[in-house]
């Protein structure tokens, strides 16, 4: 077997360290989940929008997103007016690769410095985040740190030749060995290299100290030379396998605390994002001095869950549960990435549906992540390429998304859902978005606690989200049908005793005013009449004044 697991003395190094950390705590009078690191300032209030540049916006006409493309597209991004109403608001963006590849999708790289020629270069993509930064817009870029393309000239030269010193850089066995994983025969000799996830992408060995220089040193470049703001890490859980555990290893703790640890000391503000996707008691083992967040692959499925039942029941725990023991600014929720089927898909085509997911995630705690097309309710189902389809930005015969062929057909709907015909429509499901982002910039959505609220009815969902002395009712009916005379109460303390009165932050009528007890509690309130099916409703509370 490879020599590329950690020694026991190492292990044991690690184990002690993690102890000293948490004794450290405890002396401290702190509990473990209060030490952990902190969000940078600017997550507050914020929501990202993870983008395809091979998907969004071609400049060129060659039928390939690319850099100058979404250069042109920034502004629907975030124009960097705060009282926008025709951007989404977003702060920050994460670019799904960019580096250089030999695939669409560019999840196995051959050049980690230079961008992928079909997006542009080096050059353009320095224009790109000059241009965000303008604009309040945070860069972040995907960092696939597990594996390199096996088209690598280091990968190509460990093949050719077993004295170089790249060899040491992968995993090679022979014979093939008995253990988790997946081993690949080699193309030149009687051997095997180690690919968990695949022939095209060979694991890099992090117990291997040049590894781990070589991925500080990429860090820096794309830090200082590029302008980012940080990375999304693509599977972190497999950086090193030890003892025939997969995923998750001591080593791989140790991995992810150090490579925080040194882009933050390139830059304070940065922020790092990891791929965890497991349950919430897995997730919590990446905390708290690891990378900054995680996404919240759990809440997730619950939301999604809850939509499609058209019930309210099971859709809150997974959020409480990450409240309880993250900060807000480090965990990330969201509905649907460009691994899984599109949210509207998920529901059958049915738009009102993808609309109220959309309302629950933007009211809800922790940095929401928008998949770019979602906030249009693009559909897409498998293969992986049909995830990942061009950007629609108006009824033009390719979307507005290219004057030339796509590279990808887009969608059945492209004619209806899309940019310009949503815009006009104030109803529609890009002005929630644009709505709901801008209000988490300047309301309680954006960094408030949320305090579940019962309802009398199972398809209606409500909580407040507060925030010192400020305070926002949420309310959903998840249902088909409207629902008339549903009443909310409180197991707890919600708000302090006194009478409040409310305001609508999408328009429309204000709930009734509310009566708090002495004790904080909230008993048999009806904000509103009827609750229209499949709507949501936001809710300004302030406190009356004493009569």
């Amino acid at each position: 077997m490879a020599a590329n697991r950690v020694t026991l003395k190492q292990s044991r190094l690690i184990a002690l360290r993690r102890a000293v950390l948490a004794a450290v705590s405890l002396l401290a009078g702190t509990d473990v989940a209060l030490a952990q690191r902190t969000a940078p300032s600017w997550t507050k209030g914020a929501t990202c929008y993870e983008i395809f540049v091979r998907s969004f916006a071609d400049s060129d006409g060659d039928g390939i997103g690319d850099i100058p493309g979404l250069i042109s597209r920034l502004d629907y991004i975030n124009d960097g007016n705060p009282k926008s109403t025709t951007s989404l608001g977003a702060r920050c963006i994460w670019l799904m690769p960019v580096m250089e590849s030999p695939s669409y999708h560019g999840y196995d790289q051959t050049d980690y410095y230079r961008v992928e020629k079909d997006y542009g270069t080096n050059a353009d993509f320095k224009r790109l985040t000059a241009a965000a930064h303008q604009r309040g817009i945070r860069v972040l870029v995907d960092m696939v740190l597990n594996h390199s393309s096996n088209q690598h000239p280091y990968f190509l030269e460990a093949l050719r030749d077993t004295t170089s010193p790249y060899r040491k850089w992968y995993r090679f066995a022979s014979p093939k060995p008995v253990d988790q994983g997946q081993w690949i025969k080699s193309p030149v000799r009687d051997e095997y290299y180690y690919a968990v996830f695949g022939r095209s992408q060979p694991d890099l060995d992090y117990t291997n100290p040049d590894v781990v220089a070589e991925a500080n040193k990429i860090a820096k470049f794309w830090i200082e030379q590029m302008g980012v703001d940080g990375f999304r890490l693509d599977a972190v859980p497999y950086l090193v396998e030890e003892n025939g555990k997969l995923q998750g290893t001591g080593a791989t703790h140790k991995v992810l605390h150090d490579y925080e640890d040194y882009v933050r000391s390139l830059k304070p503000d940065a922020y790092n994002i990891g791929e965890v996707w497991a349950p919430h008691d897995v997730v919590m083992t990446y905390y708290p001095d690891q990378l900054d967040g995680y996404f919240a692959f759990e809440l997730a499925d619950s939301l999604i869950s809850g939509v499609k039942k058209g019930s309210a029941r099971g859709i809150l725990p997974p959020l409480l549960r990450l409240q309880r023991d993250i900060p807000a600014g480090r965990y990330a929720p969201f509905l649907r990435n460009h691994d899984q089927t599109r949210t509207r898909t998920e529901f059958g085509g049915d738009m009102s549906k993808a609309r109220i997911a959309s309302f629950l995630l933007l009211t809800m705690p922790g940095l929401p992540f928008v998949y770019y097309g979602e906030e249009i309710g693009m559909v897409g189902a498998k293969p992986d390429p049909r995830l990942r389809t061009p950007m629609q930005w108006s009824t033009a015969s390719s979307g507005g998304f290219t004057s030339g062929k796509p590279w990808q057909a887009l969608q059945s709907d492209s004619a209806t859902s899309n940019v310009a015909t949503q815009t006009d429509d104030p109803a529609s499901i890009l002005n929630l978005h644009r709505t709901l982002i801008h209000l988490r910039t300047s309301t309680p959505l954006g960094d408030g606690t949320l305090v579940p609220l019962t309802t009398s009815n199972d398809a209606v969902i409500a909580y407040l989200r507060r925030d010192g002395n400020r305070s926002v009712l949420v309310v959903a009916n998840l249902g088909a049908d409207a629902a008339s005379g549903v009443t909310l109460a409180s197991s707890g303390t919600t708000l302090p005793a006194g009478h409040w009165t409310t305001r609508s932050l999408l328009g429309g009528s204000a709930a009734a005013p509310l009566n708090v007890t002495s004790s904080g509690a909230l008993n048999d309130y009806m904000p509103l009449p009827t609750l229209a099916a499949r709507e949501g409703y936001l809710f300004e509370l302030r406190a009356a004044a004493p009569r």
